[in-house]
């Protein structure tokens, strides 16, 4: 199969053509050459974007991403981050889990006033502090 242009590799991953250049100037995606001013790509590149894709959506950011994808022979993946990466997912999951009921419970709540009824109280304190530390711990990781 013959190289593909950048406009024809974002069509056919649906990542944009910007996105495409960061990734290769990032050292995600290697370009084969040039048509004219166009980046060419091996027909490849399809599935190392979708592995990127993946891992992303997976929360893992584009460094780590970079590291997996670094070298010869094809993706080094560390089985350990995977677990750890899964277990941080399960703490998401049940963070969402407990602000899904907790919602529930606000929109069915027969108390006349919302911040009246003690157990939507309670979960305001719980998730919503969790969600405050979260945010200050995330805040804290990106300025470094």
């Amino acid at each position: 199969m013959s190289d593909i242009d950048i406009a024809q590799l974002a069509r056919r991953s649906g990542v944009r053509a910007s996105a495409l250049r960061y990734y290769e100037d990032k050292g995600l995606i290697t370009s084969s050459g040039r048509r004219g001013l166009k980046r060419l790509f091996d027909p490849d590149v399809l599935e190392r974007l979708a592995l990127i894709g993946l891992a992303q959506a997976a929360g893992f950011c584009l460094e780590e991403i970079a590291a997996m994808l670094a070298g010869e022979g094809g993706p080094r993946i560390d089985k350990a981050e995977l677990a750890a990466k899964a277990d941080v997912l399960d703490r998401r999951i049940a963070d969402l889990t407990r602000m899904r009921d907790g919602l529930r419970h606000a929109s069915a709540c027969q108390a006349p006033e919302l911040m009246g009824c003690p157990h939507f109280r309670r979960i305001v304190r719980v998730v919503g502090g969790e969600a405050a530390r979260r945010s200050r711990s995330r805040f804290r990781v990106e300025a470094v």
